[in-house]
């Protein structure tokens, strides 16, 4: 049945792809090698499914093709300019050490000069599109070590890019009888000219076409897809191969402002067509050479698999990185890429290379990729074993995340706040208008440069990394809150606190109910509930909306919804007194206050923070009346003497209000604090009642102002 009929040769090695990347999910392995296995199994060397090998050739040329075009179009050039010099002295370094280094390795394995040089421009390069999933998944791509590696794949993009031109070109044209320097020139000149028409495509004619086509998301990819296939068609008929000709389409749409979206839409097809190149690669494999090879691709992994994180943790070391970021970072280089497999099928179908180098790569290939996978998802227990002999890649200062300096002229604070993504830059946003003092920790430079100038104290750091809770000055806050919404970090965190020994105040974000409940149990004094707080917030201000507001207003009015923030000027005051006299034709409707409506609130109706007023009047005067009643007036940070205080206080043997109770004294009117508890002996007593008595020698736990306290313990007035 499946000799006659591709569609059911497809069908099947569907199926068996589908079964084998859920198996490879459960191993938390990267689909393609799923995908390969896939290949072997469905090929000559296992149920032998696969005939119609053209067709399944052609959809793995294009899965090529639009990676590449994909490729293209998300080069982003200016990563490695912000992450500075490291990431081309990490890439080219990497790339230099491991080509030459393969090079002599795959020579002394007795190859040819040409098998030598695929073996070692293969084991140079690293997968940009499985680097980027992993880090992804860890959220980990926009930390220093994160943004750093992706600085320097982009730059072994590149390197893969012009190694396909020069493998597939000139090496190509050198094998050939009679080459000349004439036809070296002939070379050259098509490849300058294919540059210049593409430059000019993309200054004066490809944003304009795009910028119409746009207003069809069908149409610009269609047009998307026909440019790339065109490029490449267009590249092989000049000579060079199509990839090449397919990743330079993707670099001329990149400078418009749809390369997001047409990436997007094409990460699905890429990896269905990628789907097929892995599979007619492991189809092609010829297992009776492979085994001779075995032996040889396990040296070759174990160089890759350590000397390319090492080249990187030396290089990045040297340049004043702390080991930790070199280690991390160099992990993402310890496997092959896609594109080594690419290059390596390249060389057999013009006849560089034979079968059996191929299965050398591809057998390089499946072990890094595998090993690698691990390598990088249990990257933080790996560093914490080899943490210590690591010491002798750091410099004794590295001066490039050295924070020691900083730490000492820190003055006192109130708070370290860990993590300044999205929400906990809200958060510091909110705390820095009430003129908190706080000291802010991530692993996103681009975020610590923001508030770093805005004169805002800031620690790079990763709160999984012990480390970092050495450098965090404990001893001056009293607060620590994380803001980050992950269990398994907040763990980490609760431990490392625990051991330090911090006797201050933890908050803790969480996801949902449970993990709240979890972290109550675990300590956290308080826990932030994102998602919870604002979907009960948008609910209010939706029902609100729904049940108050007029649908349809036939006048030239409009209706505003304002929430009172704390720290607004009005917050306290009577609508009196409410500066909306200067604006003519402004009413307040409603007041809803923790989801109860107030209608057509009184002069001497009070405004409270968290309110949300419903505003009417003409559209021009509405914006002013929001900017008056959020107006922020800098008031002095909160006086030490209005703060809580709770102490013990020792009445003795003598006291004079030995045998009364505390409504007989009237204690909280008299002395203007709250008495939570008494200490009687070996006694407790935690509830206390109005009724209670107070007994000789008995210890009063009072909370109060510090004012208060202060008044009563120079005083000695209970007592």
């Amino acid at each position: 049945m499946f000799h006659n009929s591709a569609f059911f040769e497809i069908a099947a090695i569907l199926s068996m792809a589908t079964v084998l990347g859920i198996f490879g999910q459960k191993l938390r392995q990267p689909l393609l090698i799923m995908f390969l296995f896939a290949g072997i199994l469905a090929g000559p060397s296992g149920f032998g499914i696969i005939k119609s090998y053209d067709q399944i050739e052609l959809l793995a040329q294009m899965g090529i093709a639009v990676l590449l075009f994909i490729v293209g179009l998300k080069l982003d050039l200016n990563l490695i300019r912000t992450t500075g010099p490291v990431a081309l002295a990490t890439g080219l370094g990497q790339i230099l050490f491991t080509s030459v280094i393969g090079f002599v390795l795959a020579l002394s394995m007795k190859m040819s000069l040409v098998s030598s040089a695929y073996v070692a421009v293969c084991l140079t390069f690293s997968s940009t599109i499985i680097i980027v999933k992993l880090l992804s998944d860890k959220k980990e791509i926009d930390s220093l070590h994160g943004q750093i590696a992706v600085g320097f794949l982009i730059v072994q993009d590149i390197a893969a890019i012009l190694a396909l031109v020069f493998l597939t070109t000139f090496l190509g044209t050198a094998a050939e009888e009679g080459f000349v320097l004439s036809k070296f020139l002939i070379i050259l000149a098509k490849g300058l000219g294919l540059f210049a028409f593409i430059a000019f495509l993309m200054k004066y004619i490809l944003p304009r076409l795009t910028q119409k086509i746009a207003h069809s998301q069908e149409m610009l990819i269609i047009f998307a897809l026909s440019w790339a296939v065109f490029l490449g068609a267009g590249s092989e008929w000049l000579g060079f191969s199509k990839e090449v000709g397919a990743f330079l389409a993707g670099v001329s749409l990149a400078s418009t402002g749809f390369r997001e979206a047409i990436s997007t839409r094409l990460t699905s097809l890429r990896d269905f067509l990628l789907l097929f190149f892995f599979i007619d690669l492991g189809a092609r494999l010829n297992w009776s050479s492979v085994e001779t090879q075995i032996v040889p691709s396990l040296i070759l992994s174990l160089f890759v698999l350590v000397g390319n994180p090492l080249i990187v943790l030396i290089i990045m070391g040297l340049m004043g990185y702390r080991r930790r970021t070199g280690f991390l970072a160099g992990l993402t280089v310890a496997q092959i890429s896609e594109f080594s497999l690419i290059v390596a099928a390249l060389g057999v179908s013009i006849g560089h290379i034979s079968n059996q180098t191929m299965g050398l790569i591809t057998l390089v290939g499946v072990v890094t990729i595998f090993s690698s996978t691990y390598m990088i998802l249990y990257s933080a227990p790996l560093y914490e074993f080899l943490s210590k002999p690591l010491k002798i890649f750091e410099r004794r200062n590295p001066y490039r995340e050295s924070t020691a300096d900083l730490i000492q002229d820190i003055p006192s604070v109130d708070m370290i706040l860990l993590g300044l993504g999205n929400y906990g830059s809200a958060i510091a946003e909110n705390l820095h208008r009430r003129r908190k003092r706080f000291i802010g920790v991530d692993f996103d430079p681009g975020v610590l440069r923001k508030w770093q100038s805005r004169g805002i104290p800031v620690l790079y750091g990763d709160i999984t990394d012990p480390e970092i809770h050495e450098l965090l000055p404990l001893n001056k806050v009293n607060w620590i809150v994380n803001t980050i919404r992950s269990k398994e970090l907040n763990i980490i965190l609760l431990q490392h606190l625990k051991e330090s020994g911090f006797k201050g105040r933890i908050v803790i974000t969480a996801s949902d109910e449970n993990e709240a409940t979890y972290f109550e149990k675990k300590g956290a004094f308080i826990i932030f509930r994102p998602f919870i707080d604002a979907s009960e917030q948008a609910a209010d201000s939706l029902s609100y909306a729904m049940d108050f507001l007029p649908v349809n207003v036939n006048w030239p009015v409009t209706f505003l919804e304002i929430k009172i923030l704390p720290e607004a000027s009005v917050a306290g005051k009577k609508i009196r007194n409410l500066p909306l006299k200067t604006l003519h034709g402004v009413t307040i409707l409603a007041v809803n206050r923790s989801s109860r409506i107030s209608y057509n609130p009184g002069p001497d109706f009070r405004i409270f923070p968290g309110d949300r007023l419903i505003i009417v009047g003409p559209p021009d005067i509405l914006k002013e009346a929001e900017i008056l009643l959020n107006f922020h007036e800098e008031k002095d940070a909160v006086n030490e003497a209005d703060k809580f205080e709770i102490v013990e206080i020792y009445l003795g043997n003598a006291s004079e209000h030995a045998g009364q109770s505390l409504a007989e004294i009237q204690f909280r009117q008299k002395f203007g604090v709250t008495v939570i508890g008494i200490r009687r002996g070996d006694e407790q007593i935690t509830a206390v009642n109005p009724s209670d008595k107070i007994m000789p020698d008995d210890r009063l736990i009072v909370i109060g102002t510090s004012a208060r306290i202060k008044k009563i313990l120079h005083e000695d007035s209970i007592s």
